[in-house]
Formats: structure tokens, C-alpha cells, sequence
């Protein structure tokens, strides 16, 4: 194994990890965002209303993209799989 295919392994292992956390993360942050909107123009101080927000806007986030996540990283590891049959040393 190469230096060269451990920096591509590497590098396509972060890009899924940022494909796959990219939609939940998204939704949190936009929830997070209007939820701070909300309680600046009413001065509600309250820390903890932002939670419940978040957590059902991530729920639903998982929800929509599961099958699309799904797919995503069954692709990943056939490609791994792939790539390790065709592995020398």
C-alpha cells in the first residue's frame, strides 16, 4: 500500500463523512438560526428552547435523507470492499 492510496482512502472517507452529516447538520443549523431570530425579537432568554427545535428538526432530517444516506454509504463500502480485493502487497 502506497502513501498515495492511504492519502485517497483518507481524503474519500472525510468527503463521505461530510456528505453524510452535511443534511443534519444543515437542519440544526437553520432551526438553531430562526430560533435565535425568534427569542432576539421577542427577548425570550430562555437557553434551553433552542433543544426541542433542534432534535425534531434533525428527527425529520433523518427521516427524509435515511434512504438517500443509505445509499451513499452502501456505495462507500463496496467501493472499499472493491478496493481491498484489488489490493497487492
Amino acid at each position: 500500500m502506497t502513501p498515495e492510496l492511504v492519502v485517497q482512502l483518507a481524503r474519500r472517507s472525510f468527503e463521505v463523512t461530510l456528505m453524510l452529516s452535511a443534511p443534519l447538520l444543515l437542519a440544526s443549523l437553520v432551526i438553531g438560526l430562526l430560533v435565535s431570530i425568534f427569542q432576539a425579537v421577542t427577548s425570550i432568554n430562555e437557553a434551553t428552547l433552542a433543544f426541542a427545535p433542534k432534535i425534531i428538526a434533525v428527527m425529520v432530517a433523518m427521516i427524509i435523507f435515511f434512504p438517500w444516506m443509505m445509499s451513499y454509504m452502501s456505495d462507500f463500502t463496496r467501493e472499499i470492499y472493491s478496493f481491498i480485493a484489488t489490493m497487492r502487497r
